[in-house]
């Protein structure tokens, strides 16, 4: 199989991809075309098929795993694949861990490590509150395959791993270096505080956002489930269950941000902090994945970050 990271411009294409969305509209002279997001592990193509109803296209849908045959062209500084022909691809023919993106990062190592940190919170209801999620064997499952964004940042298969681990790393940091800190607090908030994406986003290869996800969104959905998970442990502290709930409610910073509440608790602005550095930095890797390690070219404007962004000098 030849990847869609392999393809060069000029080349032929005659190999199985993901088709993750079809649109249908029309050229400036009025002709109809389709065009279509095709995927693999290694990123996502644009294809095109001037000639929907001609020999050779046959019926797809979105979703569908697709057998094209095409070659390589270039649009706007982007590949694109010309289709000519088109069928549905048999089961047996794909693997589809092949167009999947996945994290770089073994995902039972990362979960192991997780768990380590877990083991280490001394306050004995929040390890119970923990242990609850990340001790049974179905989330940990869902845990460990689930993205954390549609697109953006850790959009891909063990993303929402990868990136929970990195942001308690990051609330570890902060809670040894400031004394202030409540680290059973902030540790647990962090572990927590993307928790309602197994929720807010359908699983792979969908990964789109579900109903709850439109009507309540991440923040609102994890803090609700923290609340009545941490509200049926006997003997709980009521204001430390308040306390959790709003390092979550408020892990966004900013209220335009989409956090309900601003920081109001040290603990709070910590883990807003570590979740935005952790997200920034897997945007600029993301964003520079491409760009040779000694292209130093500005790369345009990146909305995310809201800045044209570039790699930094190798001298």
């Amino acid at each position: 199989m030849k990847y869609i990271s392999e393809l060069t411009t000029g080349g032929s294409v005659n190999d199985i991809y993901l088709c993750r969305k079809k649109t249908t509209a029309l050229t400036k002279a009025g002709k109809e075309y389709e065009s279509l997001d095709l995927q693999d592990k290694t990123g996502n193509c644009d294809g095109k098929i001037w000639e929907p109803g001609s020999m050779g296209i046959d019926d797809y849908n979105e979703m569908d795993y697709v057998f094209v045959t095409g070659e390589v062209t270039e649009f706007q500084g982007k590949k694109q694949i010309n289709i000519k022909r088109l069928r549905k691809a048999k089961d047996g023919e794909y693997d589809p861990a092949d167009y999947l993106p996945c994290s770089e990062y073994d995902a039972d190592e990362m979960y192991q490590e997780l768990m380590g940190i877990i083991n280490s919170i001394k306050a004995p209801y929040m390890k119970t509150l923990l242990l609850q999620f990340f001790g049974d064997a179905e989330f940990e499952k869902r845990f460990k395959f689930h993205s954390a964004a549609k697109a953006v940042h850790h959009g891909f298969v063990g993303g929402l791993l990868e990136h929970t681990l990195g942001v308690t790393r990051n609330c570890e940091f902060f809670a040894e270096k400031y004394p202030i800190l409540d680290r059973d607090l902030l540790l647990t908030a962090a572990m927590f505080h993307d928790v309602g994406k197994l929720d807010e986003l359908s699983t792979f290869p969908q990964n789109d956002y579900t109903d709850e996800g439109q009507l309540l969104g991440h923040i609102m959905i994890g803090a609700m489930q923290v609340e009545n998970a941490a509200s049926a442990i006997e003997g709980f502290p009521v204001v430390k269950r308040r306390e959790l709930v709003h390092c979550i409610l408020a892990h966004h910073g900013e209220l335009e941000y989409g956090s309900p509440k601003k920081p109001a608790l040290a603990e709070a602005i910590a883990l807003s902090f570590a979740d935005n550095i952790d997200a920034k930095m897997e945007t600029m890797k993301e964003a520079l994945r491409d760009v040779a390690s000694n292209d130093m070219s500005w790369q345009g404007f990146n909305r995310p970050l809201d800045s044209n962004i570039r790699r930094t000098s190798q001298d």
